[in-house]
């Protein structure tokens, strides 16, 4: 069953079309990403979703209800991308707002809290940046619930911090629960969801399992070679480099089995073959694709 399902979408502002005919489906239990570059039509999406705009055209379920007419408020948590607190407020206060329409027990906020390295007590307008994000993802990973939306959740977040998150947010994974996670941080991606979608011009331009979708891009292959690097010749291989007894170039993920002899007859004395990042997949719709080759 479909935790999101969402339609041919269309959304304007005037003459801007920040969604034209964009479709999106998550699983119940799927752990989803979610990129695409500032205006490609991200967060009027999630607005969409959260029930907080209205599309022009096309249709969207959410946990089963119509998020405009019915909104499922108390079965999802949200981490907007921004995050504006009321100065006056503990931390502490602000997080009890927060997680008041959500199921939740006092022990699993508390243990957020010792987890983030928050101090509830002190007011927000002392906070950091930082202190400030841990607010409302506290908040929302406290909830149990079923559906989670992350919206660049760990802008302002210390290394330390960013991998508290990520544990949690694999917790809810295991449970079963089902994750939207919008990021610029591929690589956060790339580690807590299975599956990505990604949006341009307010189109989705590719979506699918990240393992599967490795056959956009090239991966990279070293190595270290006692023969004459000229003998490869093969339309699979490209930008090839060579510096001494070291070579590396790209190849067709599909193509690398028939690569492989090319490179026994060259007396290979090391070698490695790294598969192409999802930041890779990424500018290959966003920028160019050499970029970082």
């Amino acid at each position: 069953m479909d935790a999101i399902t969402a339609t041919d979408l269309v959304r304007t502002f005037g003459s801007t079309r920040a969604l034209d005919g964009f479709s999106l489906r998550v699983s119940e239990g799927e752990a989803r990403g979610f990129l695409g570059p500032n205006g490609s039509g991200k967060s009027t999406t999630i607005r969409i979703l959260l029930g907080l705009l209205r599309q022009d055209s096309g249709t969207v379920r959410v946990l089963g209800s119509d998020p405009w007419r019915d909104p499922p408020h108390h079965r999802i948590a949200y981490v907007p991308g921004e995050t504006a607190l009321w100065p006056n407020l503990t931390g502490g206060e602000v997080i009890d707002i927060l997680t008041h329409h959500h199921p939740h027990s006092r022990a699993r906020r508390d243990a957020l809290v010792e987890r983030f390295e928050l101090d509830p007590t002190k007011k927000t307008r002392a906070y950091s940046k930082g202190n400030r994000q841990k607010i409302p993802l506290i908040a929302a990973l406290a909830a149990d619930v079923e559906l989670y939306v992350f919206d660049e959740p760990t802008s302002g977040l210390d290394p330390l911090m960013e991998a508290v998150f990520t544990d949690e947010v694999r917790a809810l994974t295991a449970k079963g629960r089902t994750i939207l996670l919008s990021s610029h941080i591929l690589a956060e991606v790339e580690k807590l969801c299975s599956s990505v979608t990604i949006i341009r011009s307010g189109t989705d331009v590719e979506t699918g399992i990240i393992s599967d979708l490795r056959h956009l891009t090239r991966s990279r292959v070293t190595a270290t070679v006692s023969g004459n690097p000229a003998s490869l010749d093969h339309p699979a291989i490209h930008n090839l480099a060579v510096d001494g007894a070291r070579i590396a170039f790209d190849c067709e993920d599909a193509q690398i089995g028939s690569v492989m002899p090319l490179l026994a007859g060259l007396r290979v004395r090391n070698l490695t073959v790294n598969p192409p990042s999802l930041e890779e997949m990424f500018l290959q719709h966003y920028g160019d694709p050499t970029v970082g080759r």
